[in-house]
């Protein structure tokens, strides 16, 4: 079905996929709505610097084509759910008539059930709610829209209560991020979403950043399960799941001149930033409570000596139970955006967990997804072709 400006038509399906293609690369974006038409808080935005809400409701990917891809599932979203906005901005591209094509699609059942084609004809926005899915008698309906917003993606998302953290700050945050990143901070945490993070997923596994002489310092933290609460009673006492999980960060690194060296707490080794490997591991947070985690620095002042650092965790103690660690390890380079990562699919027989490459690619730097899980240390070298010799040893 195809719809005209402010069209709809029901949907009868519980799970769909809402598709947004265009001729140039723009960015999408989901709002989940209330009564106001207004988000509660930052989970309610998906988009590609957070690709999952809270309950699965709403998850964004791209596909092979580079077209924004919305898996809604309508089962999951809250009574008090009204609308879900699907918009798009183009910013690097503007106005929205700089665009070949512009439309959105509902899918279910790998059929197209609606389809909306923008008239991008002299269109000067920056940015459209391309179309929403709402809710009346209900039942659910899609509406096209094609709404148009001058100032792009930040006055949209104000448009709908997100606050955004402003682009002429985000650099400056990062860096005090970075450089007081061994001070306990208690003040409360922002409830504004920065744009400028990025989430590398299964869907989005690599970033690079542009060449830089000195990088400064850079910050590689882990942040894990804070909350976790006991089992109690005789049984769970008796098989040891009450013990407490020791999850360790640790780095493989390889400099230009082939020397390779391991940064862990086991075996206390911990590096070096001013001496080869200028790498160094500077706390190891033995059960989670520690409020700045664990944190490792690259010293980007010597990037153009370093080949590559692979960033891995291990459960040094306790029963391998990743579901229930729900570890966030974030790369935060003064001046660039954060980039984060969530260790997922997990298999729970394993201990060890390889999270991301960051390579030396003529001087700027690539960093890549890993998420991939071994037994331990060197089965992982193995799998990258480290060339370690390797012995027991203890913390």
């Amino acid at each position: 079905m195809n719809l005209t400006l402010g069209a709809n038509t029901i949907i009868n399906h519980n799970d769909i996929i809402v598709k947004i293609s265009s001729g140039l690369p723009v960015d999408a974006s989901a709002f989940r709505l209330f009564a106001n038409d207004k988000v509660k808080d930052d989970l309610d935005m998906v988009f590609y610097g957070q690709p999952n809400n809270e309950n699965g409701s709403i998850s964004w990917k791209q596909d092979h084509n580079k077209n924004h891809e919305f898996i809604v599932n309508l089962s999951k979203l809250a009574n008090d759910v009204t609308k879900v906005a699907f918009t798009i901005s183009c910013d690097e591209y503007q106005p929205i008539s700089q665009l070949s094509n512009l439309s959105i699609q509902i899918i279910a059942n790998n059929q197209v059930i609606a389809v909306g084609e923008v008239d991008i004809t002299d269109r000067p926005e920056k940015a459209l709610i391309m179309g929403e899915i709402y809710r009346r008698n209900s039942e659910w309906k899609f509406r096209f829209i094609a709404q148009g917003f001058n100032g792009g993606l930040k006055p949209l998302a104000e448009n709908f209560g997100v606050n955004i953290v402003d682009e002429e700050n985000s650099s400056e945050t990062i860096t005090n991020q970075v450089s007081n990143a061994n001070q306990v901070n208690n003040s409360n945490p922002s409830s504004k979403v920065n744009l400028n993070k990025i989430s590398l997923s299964k869907y989005k596994t690599m970033v690079s950043l542009d060449k830089q002489d000195n990088y400064g310092m850079i910050g590689i933290n882990l942040n894990w399960n804070k909350s976790n609460k006991e089992q109690k009673g005789f049984l769970s006492s008796f098989l040891n799941i009450n013990k407490k999980i020791d999850l360790d960060l640790a780095a493989f690194v390889r400099l230009k001149d082939k020397s390779i060296y391991v940064i862990q707490a086991l075996g206390n080794t911990f590096g070096s930033l001013n001496s080869p490997c200028y790498v160094q591991l500077m706390e190891d947070d033995r059960n989670g409570s520690n409020k700045n985690d664990e944190w490792i620095y690259i010293n980007g002042k010597y990037w153009k000596q370093i080949d590559e650092v692979l960033i891995y965790t291990f459960i040094y103690e306790g029963v391998p139970n990743w579901n229930q660690i729900d570890a966030t390890v974030s790369v935060q380079v003064p001046g660039q955006p954060e980039i984060e990562t969530q260790l997922t699919e997990g298999n729970n027989k394993n201990r060890l967990c390889a999270i991301v490459q960051l390579k030396n690619d003529k001087g700027a730097i690539k960093i890549q997804r890993l998420n991939k899980y071994f037994r331990g240390q060197r089965e992982l070298a193995h799998a990258y072709r480290w060339n370690f010799r390797w012995q027991a040893g203890r913390k």
